[in-house]
Formats: structure tokens, C-alpha cells, sequence
């Protein structure tokens, strides 16, 4: 005990801190992210405080911090000595530990060029939050831009190469037309016979990225299509209307589940008349909505913060109850996942996992169901989102957490 005031006395050497607090007395969740990561960008480090507070952020005080916290109506905490020993005895003394938020990370989001931003959650989070990223898309994945980048997102995407399986839907709209030029333009620019297997390859370009140590989310039909994607390396799996080739007759007992990140065992719904990739979906798209935004929630597991810091970065929230939203993959089903992922959310009144995390290679995935934590129900040309009216969301904050994961090294305890 007597090394473990020391630490903090030596830690106090070093200046005055302040506290960002992340729990219910925070102005603004989501721009304090943008702090955080505003911090890196002056190669200054933070405290990650596990569990304490709601994952609250210690800084030392520098002014130029300070005034972006107010700049940004963030709220934060100066911190005396006092306060410090309190801080790291109740850390010490609970489920609760502290990572270290090292440097900023290179952000890049997979999107298609004419993709508006309100299209995508996590792009209008990291605008909102004022975090820094860059965007890339087939051409330069194709070419390996991949590696230039610490973590890495994948757009609402269709790796099946079957346009997001909006055929019945939307075929005779302008919009899906363009995009079916683009994406045909593209694959046989790369040398490719089809969008079928254009995006099967891409899916394999990002599967070595994570393997050499990469950070991979995704969010919605980037999800699923993607691991269909990898699971069907050989096989024709897109209808004639997409491809103008016919499917695989052995299309589902020729799937290697073996290649998947996450999910085995499900069969795939290859009809372009069905709004669904596969029965990894949960509720599936093709069905009605019965349950309501109202009854809709997802629980958040706990971990020790001392062994499993990984999943507790992942979950760090101000609530443990987060209420669901749907997308074209709303969520999963607990039978389709393999094993050995770590189920981080689910709906603990049915068979739907929300947030999963695993490792492949060197690197690490999370997946998250649906498609904008704060519109339950969204349709194409909705407007955007205006996260200034939920700066607190706790579903937005899952998706901030995945951001910092890349900057973050276990800080050792002595005590």
C-alpha cells in the first residue's frame, strides 16, 4: 500500500489534474470523446478510469485543455491532491482500473464517395464530436491504404455484392441505379468480373488488415455481409439480377464457416425479393416490427475491470440498460455466434446479441446491431440525426468507446 501513494504523489509531480467525468453529471458524453482524443492530438496523455464514474477521463490541466472543455461545453473537475488519493483508493479498492490513453489514433471510415454523412452513425458521431478521420473506399483498400490506419469502419456496406438487397424495394430509383453503375465501374476498374466478387475480395483485404493488427467495427449490414462475404470465398452467392451469373446450386453447403469472424452456422436467403442477407438477423428485416421503440432495451455486461479491461473499455456507460434501435441488421442471433466471441449486449428477454467482440490474428473486430442509436426506425432519406439534442446517448457512447480502444495500454498497478 505504502508503493501504492507513492504512485500517486510521484503522479501528482507532474501538475494539477483535471476530471472529465462520464456518469450522469456530464453535459456532453459524446464531445468529451472529442476532448479525449483532442487531448492525444497534443501528446498528452490520459487516464481512462474504468468503471469509476461512468469511465470518466483524468488530465493533467493544461490550459488549452481546460478551454476546449469549455469551448465544447464539456463538463470537467479540477483535482487536488485530496481528491487523487480518494480517486485512486477507490479504483484499488473495487472493480474498477485505469488504461492509459497513449496516442491518437488514425481513423478511417469505409464509405462509398457519394454517400451523404447522415447516412452512416459513426460518421455523424466523430463529426459531432469533433474527432478527426479519414475516408477510403474500394480503390484504395484495393491498393493497400489499409495499413496506414489504426482502426477501421465499415459503412452500412453490402460485402455480398447484392446492393444492400434493395432490389425489390428500390430498383427503379435513381439513387440505386447510380449506385449500381458506380460499384460496377469500380470492380471492373480493380479487374474484377462482378460487384459479387469485387466486395468478396475486399472482405478479404480487411480480414489481413485485422490479422496484422488492426481495429475493425462495424455497424448494421457491415456486420453480417461481411462474414457471409468471407464464408462464401469460392461460390457464386448472388442472384442472376445482381451478377448476371446464377447462384451456386451448392451454395449453402459450400459456405466455410471456418473464414467467418463471428458467425457460424446460419443459412443464407439468397432471393433478391427478401429484404435479408441470412438468419443471423434478429428480429429479421423481412418481418414486421412487434415490439416497439418503448419495449425495446439491450443490457450491457459487466467484466472485471482488472482482468478483462478489453470488454470493460468496450461497455463503458453512464447506464447499464440501452435502449434498442433497428437497422437492416438489427441484431444477432445467439445460436449463429461462434464460441469463443465475447457477447458484450443483448436483449436478455430473447435470443438477440447487440454488441460482440472478438479477436483474429493480431488485431480485434466489434460488431454492432443497427443502424442509428437515436432513430429507432430508419428509412431511406430520413433526415439526419441531430446528436446536439442527444449528447448523452448512451448507444452513440458504444460506439466513442471503440475509438480510444486503439490509444489504450493497461496501466500497472502498484500497489
Amino acid at each position: 500500500m505504502k508503493q501504492f501513494f507513492f504512485f500517486i504523489f510521484i503522479s501528482l509531480s507532474f501538475g494539477q489534474k483535471i476530471l472529465i467525468p462520464m456518469d450522469q453529471s456530464q453535459n456532453d458524453h459524446l464531445k468529451a470523446y472529442g476532448i479525449a482524443y483532442f487531448t492525444l492530438t497534443q501528446n498528452t496523455t490520459i487516464e481512462w478510469l474504468l468503471n469509476y464514474r461512468g469511465g470518466s477521463f483524468l488530465i493533467d490541466a493544461h490550459p488549452s485543455v481546460q478551454s476546449e472543455c469549455r469551448v465544447r461545453g464539456v463538463t470537467f473537475e479540477m483535482i487536488n491532491v485530496n481528491d487523487l488519493v480518494s480517486i485512486y483508493t477507490e479504483i484499488d479498492q473495487n472493480n474498477m482500473d485505469i488504461v492509459l490513453l497513449e496516442k491518437k489514433p488514425k481513423i478511417a471510415i469505409y464509405t462509398p464517395p457519394n454517400k451523404q454523412p447522415w447516412d452512416d452513425a459513426v460518421t455523424m458521431v466523430l463529426n459531432y464530436a469533433e474527432v478527426e478521420y479519414e475516408t477510403l473506399w474500394d480503390e484504395e483498400v484495393h491498393v493497400g491504404k489499409l495499413d496506414e490506419y489504426d482502426w477501421l469502419h465499415l459503412h452500412h456496406e453490402d460485402f455480398t455484392g447484392q446492393y444492400g438487397k434493395f432490389y425489390r424495394s428500390h430498383r427503379n430509383a435513381q439513387w440505386y441505379r447510380d449506385q449500381k453503375q458506380q460499384f460496377e465501374a469500380v470492380a471492373t476498374k480493380l479487374g474484377f468480373p462482378s460487384v459479387h466478387e469485387q466486395k468478396k475480395a475486399m472482405a478479404r483485404k480487411i480480414k489481413s488488415y485485422v490479422g496484422n493488427g488492426g481495429f475493425l467495427f462495424a455497424m448494421c449490414s457491415a456486420t453480417d455481409s461481411y462474414d457471409i462475404a468471407l464464408s462464401m470465398e469460392n461460390v457464386d452467392g448472388a442472384h442472376s439480377v445482381f451478377d448476371g451469373t446464377s447462384i451456386d446450386p451448392n451454395l449453402q453447403t459450400s459456405l466455410d464457416y471456418s473464414k467467418t469472424f463471428a458467425f457460424s452456422g446460419f443459412k443464407l436467403l439468397p432471393d433478391p425479393m427478401i429484404y435479408e442477407f441470412s438468419d443471423i438477423d434478429f428480429p429479421p428485416s423481412n418481418n414486421p416490427v412487434t415490439q416497439g421503440a418503448e419495449a425495446d432495451y439491450f443490457s450491457l455486461f459487466e467484466f472485471s475491470a482488472k482482468y478483462d479491461p478489453v470488454p470493460t473499455m468496450l461497455t463503458q456507460n453512464h447506464v447499464t440498460i440501452v435502449k434498442g434501435f433497428m437497422g437492416q441488421t438489427t441484431g444477432f442471433h445467439k445460436d449463429k455466434i461462434k464460441n469463443h466471441i465475447v457477447i458484450m449486449g443483448e436483449d436478455p428477454a430473447s435470443d438477440q446479441v447487440k454488441y460482440l467482440h472478438g479477436n483474429f490474428g493480431k488485431g480485434t473486430f466489434t460488431f454492432y446491431g443497427g443502424h442509428d442509436p437515436e432513430d429507432y426506425q430508419h428509412f431511406v432519406g430520413d433526415p439526419p440525426t441531430d446528436l446536439s439534442l442527444h449528447r448523452n446517448s448512451p448507444g452513440y457512447r458504444l460506439i466513442l468507446n471503440n475509438i480510444l480502444f486503439p490509444a489504450a495500454r493497461k496501466k500497472e498497478r502498484k500497489t
